[in-house]
């Protein structure tokens, strides 16, 4: 299997799956707030309705048999019992040639699960050949000659394809750049700031009882940021309390709070210092952190400014109707605004929305097109699960692009990603968003749809 994180191999080693069972000293404590599986919301969708949302095609079944054996060995040969007539000699005959039949099936079930499983490997192989030569060519060619090379075809190109675990966290770095120009000295200075706050917070005991607390302050609490760690990748025991990488998490997220007090701690900054943690050294994920929520896109969701929000999910829709005016509409029909499905999605970059393995493939190309493709991956997915969603009423919708399948894969989403256009009548993101900024006015926030505070 691909190693997605090589730097820290022997701490991911040790992870804990959070599903109900047991071990072997004690029992494993059920998920919190389970929550519906898209399968589930579909099932129940189609329950209410009477309708059904295309399922996959099923395989073909086998002729003449209503169950599929569990053994080769089968009870049909048997003699019957010596106080039960014997078997005519047609039943034998039968008998034996549905045994036939049954060894025959099996043994084509074997031959095609043996295929499968060799190009299963074989692509697996092919992979990891393609990352080892990619890794070569990002670390002698690229790395060296950065700025030169970077907006090159044959660079971006390589790009799309995913960038190789071992240098994805120095690409992540050079392309967010560090605009702020912080050090690891200044990292050190502002999480002994948030050390001493958390120190005079539990000595006296809530902060919410001194005088003059800022709501910053109170959203800098240990006890937020504790909360919110506990929920970040729960199935990773890595950055649970005890675990590697649970103090790092914490303290980047403190000294984050010290060091922009205006933004404070939100809700999602979790997963993304997460993320970066798992890929890069604690004051080097601290530097990117810093310079990637100072983006303008997420300071304006992390600011909550639902004036710069109104404007960028305006400009989603302009490139919604443009890719899929079929499922645009079916959402208008709903009033099915963007905030519902996208605040989550551009909170966490998706790190929480996906697998960790494609989150972090959607990263590689964020770091590489900007805010921009943010948006694109969420029209890809809505590309993806269209005839799906085609199908579905409101509750249905919002349920299901709030916990998307776990079978996601990268091959499907990113073909999906390539077939949107991010253009609208010759003009681009960036031109469709600069027009929206122009045209928008401060009284239409409150006659706007989406995102009604």
């Amino acid at each position: 299997m691909v190693n997605l994180f090589p730097k820290r191999t022997k701490e991911l080693k040790s992870v804990v799956h959070s599903a109900p069972g047991w071990k072997l000293f004690g029992k494993v404590p059920p998920r919190e707030n389970l929550q519906k599986t898209s399968k589930i919301i579909q099932q129940e969708y189609e329950a209410r309705t009477g309708r059904t949302c295309k399922p996959p095609p099923q395989s073909s079944r086998r002729k003449n048999f209503e169950f599929e054996p569990l053994s080769t060995t089968a009870l049909i040969l048997e003699d019957r019992p010596s106080n039960l007539p014997a078997k005519s000699v047609e039943e034998a005959l039968r008998h034996r040639q549905e045994y036939d039949e049954m060894v025959a099936e099996a043994k084509k079930r074997e031959i095609k699960d043996a295929y499968k499983r060799k190009k299963i490997m074989k692509e697996r192989f092919k992979q990891e050949e393609n990352i080892a030569s990619a890794m070569v060519i990002w670390i002698n060619e690229i790395l060296p000659n950065w700025e030169v090379m970077r907006s090159t075809r044959r660079v971006r190109e390589l790009w799309w394809q995913g960038l190789p675990p071992s240098v994805r966290g120095k690409v992540w770095s050079l392309a967010v750049g560090n605009e702020l120009n912080i050090t690891p000295e200044l990292y050190e200075i502002f999480l002994s700031r948030a050390k001493e706050r958390w120190k005079s917070f539990s000595e006296t005991n809530s902060e919410n009882d001194a005088e003059g607390v800022s709501v910053a302050d109170r959203e800098a609490s240990l006890e937020l940021i504790k909360l919110d760690i506990s929920r970040t990748f729960p199935s990773l025991y890595i950055f649970q309390k005890g675990g590697p990488y649970h103090d790092v998490l914490h303290s980047i997220l403190g000294a984050y709070t010290c060091y922009r007090p205006d933004v404070g701690y939100v809700q999602g900054m979790s997963f993304i210092a997460a993320v970066l943690i798992l890929n890069l050294e604690e004051a080097d994920a601290f530097i990117a952190f810093a310079n990637l929520l100072n983006k303008p896109c997420q300071l304006a969701f992390f600011r909550v400014d639902h004036n710069m929000m109104l404007k960028y999910f305006a400009t989603f829709e302009v490139f919604f109707e443009e890719n899929l005016s079929k499922l645009f509409l079916h959402f208008k029909s709903y009033s099915l605004t963007p905030d519902i499905y996208l605040i989550d999605w551009i909170f966490t970059l998706y790190s929480k929305s996906l697998p960790l393995d494609l989150a972090c493939r959607v990263w590689d190309v964020f770091c590489r097109d900007g805010e921009e493709f943010l948006f694109r991956t969420g029209l890809g997915i809505l590309r993806l699960y269209e005839d799906i969603l085609l199908q579905m009423d409101f509750i249905h919708i919002a349920q299901f692009l709030t916990k998307l399948p776990e079978d996601i894969t990268s091959e499907k989403l990113f073909s999906c990603i390539a077939a949107i256009q991010m253009q609208n009548s010759t003009k681009k993101w960036t031109q469709v968003f600069a027009s929206v900024m122009k045209d928008i006015k401060e009284g239409d926030k409150n006659n706007s749809p989406a995102l009604k505070s």
